[in-house]
């Protein structure tokens, strides 16, 4: 075997073990969401807990009344929750739809702050503090502007949250509320299901690891507080913060009966700009965390440092070395004993990608059909490429940032009416 060849064969164990390692929390995913389906879901207290709803918004004006309806409308106590939205430096007409919503709805605890270049548009994370600051609930749940939740899921999220008091946190499942819009949206669909909150099942069950994502979820105000807020440097505030509440020996839960909708990306440079932000502020976390990978310190998270670091630094180098080798060896100009090994195990790792990603779409009412299951042969040939752009590029402008000592940007996704 030539030096080539060694590389070649280090990088389809990369793949392969990857691709193995989803497979099994896929699996345990599946099992986690039949389990949870057949449980009865906690009830909440007479008097339940007071609870402030936190939405971050910034030049959100097609969306934001929509959002603000669906919060209103949840089915827990109207006395027993307020909804503060925190109108980030927008320059929209945000600040006008909000007023008159507050209007309709003068009896209501509806908060409206709005911040300007003084205090806001800082990103997320900033204007989540600046909500927490005029919070009055013990338990503080967030919500982006674009969400349009289902009625019961803050009352599910809550009720699991007090049952529990090594709970700090509990999270929901999000489903994509425009997935028709394009194909790209029909990507994104499929992803949300198979490799977001079917992962998140699979790691509570094996690790009794979840990651809070950025909406849909509730967390204790006292913890919150310990933490000192969230981190107004990361952009990926959810695994950031999720990171510090297991060090503090807290445990997350997932409730997948706790349901939001929200709207996706429909063109490919707004996704492009989203993940890649999603990207910087995941290798931000990592970064700033790997020190614990081998402490006592570290011993909750390890499995999703490792996790993290193998799926943006070990298995995209993989992708890139072993893509390559296929494109030069199709043109004719490089040679390696293991092509052909290389090009069996490419297809049954398509084929196991297609089985596992298209039984976890059948957890959901109208998602297991023909459509979809072309659309996932077509995702790991074509979407899953697209990521490994976004990687690749999230990685240089984190790299960039940190050589020439610039503040990561929070981008803004663009909404649609």
């Amino acid at each position: 075997m030539t030096i080539l060849d060694y590389f070649l064969f280090a990088a389809i164990l990369s793949i392969w073990g990857i691709l193995v390692v989803n497979i099994v929390l896929t699996i345990a995913g599946y099992v986690n969401y039949l389990q949870k389906s057949q449980q009865v879901a906690p009830e909440l207290p007479e008097i339940p807990p007071f609870v402030s709803i936190l939405v971050p918004a910034h030049n959100e004006g097609f969306v934001i009344v929509k959002t603000l309806q669906s919060l209103l409308n949840f089915d827990y106590p109207k006395d027993r929750y307020e909804i503060i939205i925190i109108n980030d430096n927008s320059d929209d007409n945000s600040a006008e739809l909000l007023a008159q919503v507050q209007k309709l709805y003068v009896h209501r605890n509806l908060i409206v702050i709005n911040t300007d270049q003084t205090n806001g548009g800082r990103g997320k994370s900033n204007a989540l503090n600046i909500g927490l600051k005029q919070a009055r609930g013990s338990l503080i749940s967030i919500y982006d502007a674009d969400n349009t939740p289902q009625p019961s899921a803050l009352r599910y999220l809550v009720a699991e949250l007090i049952s529990d008091d090594e709970l700090a946190a509990v999270i929901g499942k999000f489903r994509t509320r425009n997935k028709n819009a394009s194909l790209l949206t029909r990507f994104i669909n499929i992803e949300t299901l198979s490799f977001q909150w079917m992962a998140q099942a699979g790691r509570e069950k094996l690790f009794k690891l979840c990651t809070i994502p950025g909406t849909n979820y509730v967390i204790r105000r006292n913890i919150l507080e310990k933490l000192g807020g969230w981190d107004v440097k990361a952009l990926a505030e959810d695994t950031e913060i999720s990171f510090r509440v297991y060090q503090m020996g807290y445990r997350i839960s997932f409730q997948p009966l706790a349901v939001t909708w929200e709207q996706e990306p429909q063109t490919l440079d707004v996704w492009f700009h989203q993940r890649t932000r999603w990207v910087k502020g995941n290798i931000y976390v990592i970064l700033k965390n790997a020190q614990l990978l081998f402490t006592k310190a570290g011993r909750k998270i390890r499995f999703d440092l490792l996790y993290f670091l193998s799926i943006y630094f070990l298995l995209m180098t993989s992708l890139v070395l072993s893509d390559t080798m296929f494109v030069l060896s199709v043109a004719g100009y490089a040679h390696s004993d293991l092509i052909g090994f290389s090009n069996i195990l490419w297809v049954l790792a398509i084929f196991a990608f297609i089985v596992s990603t298209f039984i976890t779409i059948t957890t959901e009412k109208g998602e297991m059909n023909f459509k979809n299951l072309m659309l996932i042969v077509c995702m790991y040939v074509v979407y899953s490429q697209m990521w490994l752009a976004v990687a690749l590029n999230g990685m240089v402008g984190y790299v960039r940032e940190q050589v020439f000592h610039k503040q990561a940007k929070w981008y803004k996704t663009k909404r649609y009416q």
